[in-house]
């Protein structure tokens, strides 16, 4: 099989068809944009590398999300900012749903863990 340069994980090996294949990256992505849509998170939260990435005017996507990606699992762990007056943990329950759920119907992996750090809280 092909490698690629960056990590791969194969959704569906099919003799007929081919394989189907995703990057953690792509999970990534997925994560964040589920996370993003929950009412009471103002935005992820990334590292010093994703805000100068920012700064230069592109856009990262998978910013304050990590993923382990293995042959049985998805774990993944959410750097966020909240909204002020956000119950944190409500939201955070949400958020924990949305991104599994979009994860695991997307791809059809089977995600273990979400874990979610507020790392802010944001005036609107």
């Amino acid at each position: 099989m092909e490698k690629l340069d960056r990590a791969t994980h194969v959704l569906q090996a099919d003799g007929d068809k081919g394989v189907v294949q995703i990057a953690d990256e792509v999970v990534a992505i997925i994560a964040g944009m589920a996370a993003t849509e929950v009412k009471g998170v103002a935005s992820m939260s990334g590292n010093i590398k994703n805000e100068l990435v920012a700064k230069m005017g592109m856009k990262n996507l998978s910013k304050g999300v990590k993923v382990e990606v293995s042959d049985t699992d998805v774990k993944v762990d959410l750097a966020l900012n909240m909204v002020f007056e956000a119950n944190i943990l409500e939201v955070s329950g949400i958020v924990q749903e949305k991104v599994k759920s979009a994860i695991e119907s997307m791809t059809g992996m089977k995600v273990s863990v979400v874990n979610v750090r507020v790392a802010g809280v944001v005036l609107e």
